[in-house]
């Protein structure tokens, strides 16, 4: 009896495709509008290092990384390096959380954001895609746009303000590493944050 639960935890296992986006994948490419009315197509940005950041202005982790300037700066620091970095809000609109592309645009800016751009995914269909599970969750994206990391933005998991500055940072990591021509040695961590909001 227990051969044929095996058999058939096998057989459904096999029958269920892998969704989401992870380490040494393609990144799933998507068309998401910016909070300026733009069209950014992901596929359109191949020979390029890209950042994705899942974002959300509501939630107590994401404040803490920009009330601490630590996701500005580490957003200067590689648009800088030519690397593309795109922040995306998915919460869905009819979550408490959404906030309309002019609102989300003036909170960025009124917090000196220094990304690419900023993007809205209302429906959650991006978030959908790459099973973006908190805010932040950060993906990193190679030339060849392959994800090279994904996962938590570095190994503090708290709204401390003291955190940021002292925690090992994920994704400066990565960047420095796969830019450097280098492997990257930590290519997956579990998310911290809050849920997205579907």
């Amino acid at each position: 009896m227990k051969l044929v639960h095996a058999a058939a935890a096998l057989l459904l296992s096999l029958s269920v495709p892998v969704l989401g986006a992870t380490a040494g994948q393609a990144a799933p490419d998507f068309t998401l509008t910016d909070v300026h009315g733009r069209a950014v197509h992901l596929a359109d940005l191949k020979g390029k290092y890209v950042v994705l950041e899942w974002t959300n202005p509501g939630c107590p982790f994401v404040r803490n990384h920009y009330n601490t300037r630590n996701m500005q700066g580490l957003q200067s620091e590689w648009t800088g390096k030519d690397v593309v970095w795109l922040s995306i809000d998915s919460s869905n609109r009819s979550s408490f959380d959404f906030m309309p592309p002019q609102k989300l645009s003036d909170w960025m800016q009124a917090r000196g954001a220094a990304q690419s751009a900023v993007l809205v995914d209302p429906d959650s269909a991006t978030a959908r895609l790459y099973q973006a599970k908190t805010t932040p969750h950060m993906f990193v994206i190679d030339r060849e746009g392959r994800i090279v990391y994904a996962g938590a933005i570095d190994d503090r998991p708290s709204t401390s303000p003291a955190d940021p500055p002292a925690a090992n940072n994920y994704v400066r990591a990565a960047l420095t590493q796969v830019m450097g021509g280098k492997p990257v040695t930590t290519a997956a961590t579990t998310p911290y944050g809050c849920s997205v909001k579907y």
